[in-house]
C-alpha cells in the first residue's frame, strides 16, 4: 500500500518520508531577492499600521512546496499573531507579492494585534477622557 504514495521513496534513491530532489524547487538569486525585498516591505508595511511597542518580524523559508513566507506581530500584552502564505515565486517578473496582498496582510495582522490587546486588557482600563 505504501509504494502507491509519493512518500514511500524511490529504491535506492529516496527514502522513505523524503521526496525526490528533483520535487523540491529551488530558487535562482534573483527570486530569493525578490522574495526577501517585498518581505520586507510586507513588515514595513505592518508597522505603519501599528505603534512603536508591537514588534513586527518576518521570516522566508524553504518548506516542501516552496518558499513559505511568514509575518508575525508581538503586541506588549497579549498572544502573538503570525499570517504565513507560499507565494507563487515563478509568476513573478518585478514583484512577488502584490501591492494589493502586502496591504491586505498588513492590515490583517495590525487588526488582530490590536484585538489581543484589546481581549488581553479587558475593561480593566479606565477611560482618561469622555
Amino acid at each position: 500500500m505504501n509504494g502507491n504514495t509519493p512518500y514511500a521513496g524511490l529504491p535506492g534513491e529516496t527514502t522513505a518520508g523524503q521526496r525526490a530532489a528533483a520535487d523540491v524547487p529551488t530558487l535562482s538569486s534573483s527570486q530569493k531577492r525578490l522574495l526577501n525585498r517585498d518581505v520586507s516591505r510586507l513588515a514595513a508595511r505592518t508597522r505603519e499600521f501599528l505603534p512603536d511597542e508591537y514588534v513586527v518580524d518576518a521570516d522566508v523559508t524553504t518548506g516542501i512546496s516552496g518558499p513559505q513566507v511568514r509575518v508575525a506581530v508581538r503586541p506588549p500584552v497579549g498572544h502573538a499573531v503570525s499570517a504565513g502564505f507560499s507565494p507563487d515565486v515563478d509568476a513573478a517578473d518585478d514583484e512577488v507579492i502584490s501591492d494589493d496582498e502586502r496591504s491586505e496582510v498588513a492590515r490583517g495582522l495590525a487588526a488582530s494585534a490590536a484585538l489581543q490587546v484589546k481581549q488581553a486588557v479587558g475593561d480593566d482600563v479606565t477611560p482618561t477622557a469622555k
